[in-house]
């Protein structure tokens, strides 16, 4: 599963929540510093009066830790369901498990998928179309040669990429969303790690209210999904990981009732004869994405959308990604950091973010 950036994020007054990756190592040894957060807890809570104590519970799926938080009186019930939930998704959409369905998928490269697969291959296909190709599910295998997913680190050469290319495009997959039948293309293995964790963070915010929590929270490997406000009604605070300093923040967001999901290169990476490489691949190079975008942070009450689009948008670029976000603003917004120090917000956030760099808005005009 690909993994996401590390998410501050704060509740002031109420409490203070902070979402922080474990990895310290130096640049020149490989690094994951979004694959978790702190492993004796994710969030600390500081001044709580008794009657918005949280219940939170931490677990590792989907290879990361997750943090699950909920306030009022169901809210131990909505924890509990919401745990059993994330690890049967994860049992399900696992590339590292044999017997989970996508593994099956990838193995016999044709199967009739369960209800939830399936509503993910929809989205994954329309995404797919709608971002011209920059999100594609059929990257597992330059991934492979990558060494991203065994952290077996290798630079492929340029003939292995292009022979991979071939068969790289979910275009070829024969995909029929009546019946959730799909076959796969020659060669090709499929990974929804792009959209997972945002489909599972959306699923959480649904047994929340089914379960009367109208207050809450879950971290899944540094995605953010937020249900409501604070319990003491004011927003949410959300800091953006700085893509230069891992260790301190870029801006920070107010929202509330939303997912925020960024992506980028500082996630993972290895480095070889003083080059880096980091793990978000464009499908078209078969190589890590140069697109000047340093991290790309979608702001979207659809969680499996934001997922998906932190990806993508990272990989267009700030030119093409605000092209794309004028013809999809009623659907999300956008925070972009670029190799230059700037900071591109969308218009739609522009009076909840704020921020230390240099920011340019972007427009509807």
């Amino acid at each position: 599963m690909k993994f996401k950036s590390k998410i501050w994020l704060t509740a002031a007054l109420a409490c203070s929540l902070l979402l922080a990756g474990c990895g310290t190592d130096t640049a020149s040894t490989p690094r994951d510093t979004g694959s978790s957060v702190t492993a004796n807890g994710s969030a600390t809570e500081n001044a709580v009066m008794a009657v918005d104590e949280p219940v939170s519970q931490e677990v590792f799926a989907m290879d990361t830790y997750m943090t699950v938080t909920a306030y009022g009186e169901h809210a131990q019930e909505a924890v509990d369901d919401a745990v059993a939930e994330i690890e049967r998704l994860d049992a399900l959409l696992s590339i590292g498990e044999a017997d989970s369905e996508i593994s099956k998928l990838n193995a016999t490269g044709a199967a009739t998928l369960s209800e939830d697969t399936s509503v993910m291959i929809d989205k994954a296909l329309e995404l797919y179309d709608s971002t011209g190709g920059a999100f594609d599910i059929t990257v597992l295998p330059l991934m492979e040669a990558w060494g991203f997913t065994t952290e077996e680190y290798q630079v492929p050469s340029d003939d292995i990429l292009a022979e991979i290319l071939t068969h790289v495009g979910a275009d070829q997959l024969d995909w029929d969303a009546d019946s959730r039948t799909i076959t796969l293309g020659n060669s090709q293995k499929i990974d929804l790690g792009g959209i997972a964790k945002g489909f599972t963070s959306g699923r959480i915010m649904e047994i929340f209210q089914k379960d009367g929590v109208t207050s809450g929270m879950v971290s899944l490997g540094g995605n953010v999904h937020l249900l409501g406000s604070k319990t003491d009604g004011s927003k949410w605070r959300v800091g953006i990981q700085d893509p230069d300093n891992t260790e301190d923040i870029l801006g920070i967001l107010e929202v509330e009732d939303c997912a925020v999901i960024t992506s980028g290169g500082y996630e993972r990476y290895f480095e070889q004869d003083g080059v880096t490489y980091h793990h978000i691949v464009d499908p078209k190079t078969g190589k890590p994405a140069d697109s000047g975008v340093t991290s790309a942070t979608i702001v979207s009450k659809d969680g499996t959308l934001a997922d998906g689009l932190s990806t993508s948008l990272f990989i267009m670029g700030v030119d093409e990604a605000a092209a794309y976000w004028k013809q999809h603003a009623e659907e999300f917004d956008a925070v972009l950091a670029t190799e230059d120090g700037t900071v591109h917000v969308t218009e739609g956030i522009a009076d909840s973010f704020t921020c230390d760099a240099d920011v340019t808005v972007i427009t509807k005009d």
